[in-house]
């Protein structure tokens, strides 16, 4: 694994752990064994950094999206996958997503990783839109309200939910906050 992917891979543990503030160079020349010299070699500055993590967690997660969307049936399944996925990246409650974290602390951050990190949520929001418009059609799952209100209340509740979750290190309440959403879902699939 080249240097750069484990500074990557490092620094994207950091973050979802404990925040974009919360770790430093030095940290991450400490646990990848190099010099901190050569960390700014791949990365000049900490935002260079954190645009490099946002772009590469960026199109890791649109593939999974890509995936979910392909391999998945109806509307309601591929919303209990999106689900599973924000779940899952709990860690046991242990972590968050990258946005999550970087969205909670970012009052601190660049005006390019803002940039970044907004561009995430737009697409988000896109995605999960197209999903209730299929929900809409396939009658898969029971809708409140229009597909971008659908699609903003489902972001925010996820994101929320991982806050809670990790707050508590307890996954369980990331299943309490969804609970409502996933009983709206047909019955196709267990939860």
């Amino acid at each position: 694994m080249s240097t750069r992917i484990s500074l990557l891979q490092s620094a994207e543990q950091a973050v979802r752990q404990r925040g974009y503030h919360g770790f430093s160079y030095a940290d991450l020349a400490r646990e990848i064994g190099i010099r901190k010299a050569s960390i700014h070699h791949h990365f000049p500055t900490k935002a260079d950094l954190g645009i490099a993590l946002i772009e590469r967690y960026n199109a890791a997660f649109f593939d999974q999206l890509k995936n979910i969307k392909d391999a998945e049936g109806t509307a309601a399944d591929q919303l209990r996958a999106y689900l599973r996925l924000y779940r899952d990246a709990l860690d046991n409650g242990e972590q968050v997503c990258l946005c999550v974290s970087l969205s909670a602390g970012r009052d601190h951050l660049s005006n390019e990783i803002l940039d970044h990190l907004d561009q995430f949520h737009r697409d988000s929001l896109h995605w999960l839109e197209q999903l209730f418009e299929r929900a809409k059609a396939d009658g898969s799952m029971s809708l409140h309200a229009a597909p971008e209100a659908e699609a903003s209340a489902a972001l925010a509740l996820v994101e929320g939910a991982q806050l809670l979750a990790r707050a508590s290190r307890d996954v369980t309440q990331f299943d309490q906050s969804t609970r409502a959403l996933h009983a709206r879902l047909s019955p196709n699939k267990p939860h």
